[in-house]
C-alpha cells in the first residue's frame, strides 16, 4: 500500500513601506520585526524525504534513512490467499492478540485481497471493518469474496498514496500487515490515519523483522522496531508495546494520544 507538499515562506516584500523615513520613523523597527519573524523556526517540521540510488527493491525514495520499497501488485495476490500463510504468519494469532470489541471500527490498510478483512468481520458483528486498497483491481477481488461467503459488515474504500479516505475521528483500530513500508508517502499517509483515529485509538503494525538475517524476505520489504517506531513517533503516535509471538514479524502496537 501506499509524495508530499513543501510549504515556502514568501519573500519580503519591498517598497517605502519597509523603510524608515522623516514620514514613517517606525518603518525600520518594523522591518526588524518581519526579520526576526522571517528567521523563527517554522512550526511545521517537513517530511524527511530524500533520494538514492535505487535498490533491486527499493524505488529510490527515502523517508527517515528507509528506503521506500516497491509495491506489490494486484498480479501477486494468489500469494497473499496461499494456504501455508497460516503456518507461516500465524494470521488469527494476530487478529486474536488484536483484542478487538464487537462494536469496533477497523480499518484494514493495504487490504489487499481482504485475508485480514475477513478474519476480523466476525470479531466485530456490531461494528465494521473499512478495507482500505489503492488498486481497485483488489477491491473487485475483496468485493467478489465478500458477496461470496457473505459478509455485510465490510465495506471496500479505494484510497489514494497520499491519504486513505477515512472518515476523521471515526476509527477505533488501524491494521497494517506488511503494507507501510511500500507507502510511497509515508508521512502524508499516516498523518491522515491519526485523523481518522478516535482519541485513544490504535496502530496495529506488522512487519517482517529487519533485524532478523534469517528473515527470508527482501531487505526493503522488512523494517526494524527502532525504525518503526521513529516513524510512528514523527507523527505523534505513542509505542505502547510490540509482541514478538509471531514467527517472522514484528506486531507493534501504538496509540493516538487521548
Amino acid at each position: 500500500m501506499k509524495s508530499h507538499a513543501r510549504s515556502h515562506s514568501p519573500p519580503l516584500a519591498a517598497g517605502p513601506l519597509f523603510f524608515a523615513s522623516a514620514k514613517n520613523p517606525a518603518g525600520g523597527l518594523y522591518v526588524v520585526l518581519l526579520l526576526l519573524l522571517a528567521a523563527a523556526p517554522s512550526t511545521t517540521t517537513a517530511p524527511s524525504y530524500g533520494t538514492c540510488a535505487p535498490s533491486p527493491d527499493g524505488i529510490g525514495r527515502t523517508y527517515l534513512g528507509r528506503e521506500i520499497a516497491q509495491v506489490m501488485g494486484h498480479q501477486a495476490a494468489d500469494w497473499l490467499e496461499r494456504p501455508e500463510r497460516e503456518h507461516e504468519e500465524k494470521p488469527s494469532l494476530v487478529v486474536d492478540l488484536m483484542e478487538l470489541k464487537s462494536a469496533d471500527v477497523v480499518a484494514d490498510i493495504g487490504a489487499g485481497t481482504g485475508y485480514f478483512t475477513f478474519l476480523m468481520a466476525p470479531k466485530v458483528p456490531q461494528g465494521k471493518v473499512l478495507a482500505v486498497d489503492i488498486q481497485q483491481e483488489m477491491l473487485d477481488l475483496l468485493a467478489a469474496k465478500s458477496k461470496q461467503v457473505g459478509v455485510k459488515n465490510v465495506e471496500s474504500v479505494l484510497g489514494a498514496e497520499d491519504d486513505p479516505k477515512l472518515p476523521a475521528s471515526a476509527v477505533d483500530v488501524v491494521l497494517m500487515v506488511d503494507a507501510y513500508h511500500e507507502f510511497s508517502q509515508p508521512r502524508e499517509m499516516m498523518e491522515s490515519i491519526v485523523r481518522s483515529l478516535k482519541p485513544g485509538g490504535r496502530v496495529v503494525l506488522i512487519e517482517y523483522r529487519g533485524e532478523d538475517p534469517k528473515v527470508n524476505i527482501k531487505p526493503h520489504h522488512k523494517m526494524t522496531e527502532a525504525q518503526a517506531i521513529k516513524e510512528m513517533s514523527a507523527v505523534g503516535l505513542k509505542h505502547l508495546a510490540t509482541k514478538e509471538d509471531l514467527p517472522l514479524q514484528h506486531m507493534m502496537i501504538f496509540e493516538k494520544p487521548r
